[in-house]
């Protein structure tokens, strides 16, 4: 299977804009016969870029208040038009997907990673289980529901958000599941993908594959409430996507600054081998030592009986 990272500049808090690269990248996925491509974290429709910039954490701040009101309103539902579009896409190429987004629930902005098969459409949301720093002053908390892997011609992939990757009982639950491929999603830099890629792969005797995203205060659209305070602040953003093979080792190391598709060929056969000296999930695990439960529940603000 060839699969590939969508290394790509997104269109900031403008969902209409990054379905329309969401699109264009696929095709371009389908035509260089990539069959599992993966976005980076929050791709659609952006990452708060502004809040470590702009003192977030004051509190009752009016600017601060009115920039949220503007992120929550850039975000996509799971049921929205956005979502149901690419869904399509996806269908019509035949090329399974991850991508990032920033998910409305409410007036909640959750950072979701969906998992959508050509053949079953979404088939997973997961919300970051812990949104790291001050990402906390913007994000939801996530649930597990989403700790989900699934198969896509006999290829077995899961994927985490972002700072989640570097969570053992995270990982652990993936590597239960059977992983061959472990897909994670970053805002993008090339210091964010160096180590832990490898590592992941290493690991899990996985590949492993990371994709970044590009980003510049340019791109801050004019009408935000610290436009002005931003849009001079240059690149934030480089990417880093990479793919890691099974034995820990570089196939493509971090790529920085280029707008592309990162793209391998995996081999399962190759997962396999690397498995026979040591399987985290399997021989090498300690199930009558360790226990790891994992709660799948969608976590609800209230639950309704009739």
């Amino acid at each position: 299977m060839r699969i590939a990272a969508a290394q790509a500049r997104c269109p900031w808090l403008d969902p209409r804009q990054g379905t329309a690269k969401v699109l264009d990248f696929l095709k371009q996925a389908r035509a260089e016969d990539v069959e599992l491509v993966a976005f980076p974290e929050t791709f659609l429709s952006g990452y708060p870029f502004w809040v470590d910039k702009t003192n977030g954490a004051e509190f009752g701040n009016a600017d601060q208040k009115r920039a949220y009101a503007y992120y929550l309103d850039a975000a996509v539902e799971l049921t929205g038009p956005e979502l149901a579009t690419i869904t399509e896409a996806v269908r019509d190429l035949g090329v399974f997907t991850y991508l990032g987004i920033t998910e409305r629930a409410a007036g909640t902005v959750y950072c979701t990673l969906v998992a959508i098969s050509p053949d079953h459409g979404v088939v997973s949301a997961h919300r970051k289980l812990m949104p790291t720093f001050e990402e906390r002053l913007v994000w939801g908390i996530g649930d597990g529901h989403g700790l989900r892997a699934h198969t896509f011609k006999d290829i077995r992939v899961g994927g985490l958000n972002c700072w989640e990757n570097w969570m053992p009982v995270a990982r652990q639950s993936l590597y239960a599941q059977g992983i061959d491929l472990h897909v994670s999603v970053w805002p993008g830099s090339t210091s964010l993908t160096e180590d832990i890629t490898r590592f992941i792969a290493r690991e899990g005797r996985v590949y492993s594959l990371a994709a970044g995203a590009l980003f510049s205060y340019a791109d801050v659209p004019t009408d935000f409430p610290f436009y002005d305070v931003l849009k001079d602040r240059g690149s934030r953003a480089d990417g880093g996507s990479a793919i890691a093979g099974p034995d820990g080792r570089w196939i493509v190391a971090p790529v920085s600054g280029e707008e592309r598709l990162v793209t391998a060929d995996l081999d399962p056969a190759v997962v396999r081998g690397e498995r026979q000296n040591f399987d985290p999930a399997g021989h090498y695990n300690r199930p009558d030592v360790f226990r790891l439960e994992v709660s799948r529940r969608r976590l609800t603000a209230a639950d309704f009986t009739d």
